[in-house]
């Protein structure tokens, strides 16, 4: 049987800060102290836990979260990104400036926190057909 995922712990300059920033765009509760962590629970189970870095900001070690949403909480959070006037893409690296992309039948998005850690917003699943 496949493991699944638990939790997994994101590194910030201010854990509160970037864990409110994942809540505002999705539209979940408020994140809880939880030990040295900002604890973002997620649908499936999955909690995103913010901890502050012993690191210099600048020394933070990028790292990219996929979010799986539906289409109408797609919506919702591209609504928000757009309201709060964040710079998006439709591709990895900042590709695709101010684009939504259409691939693996579905649309997605990409954003920055205010760590610099990219967050990806899609509608489907990547289709892993082997060829690339």
């Amino acid at each position: 049987m496949p493991a699944k995922l638990d939790h997994t712990i994101v590194h910030s300059s201010d854990r509160f800060t970037s864990a409110h920033f994942l809540t505002d765009l999705i539209g979940a509760p408020e994140p809880k102290a939880y030990g040295p962590f900002a604890a973002v629970p997620l649908a499936n189970g999955v909690t995103v836990d913010y901890a502050d870095s012993i690191v210099k900001p600048d020394r933070l070690v990028m790292q990219h979260l996929a979010l799986l949403v539906s289409e109408e909480e797609f919506d919702e959070i591209f609504a928000r990104i757009v309201e709060r006037r964040l710079p998006y893409w439709a591709e990895p690296a900042h590709k695709g400036s101010q684009q939504i992309n259409h691939r693996h039948h579905g649309r997605g998005v990409y954003v920055d926190d205010p760590d610099g850690h990219a967050i990806e917003f899609l509608t489907h699943t990547y289709v892993m057909d082997g060829t690339g």
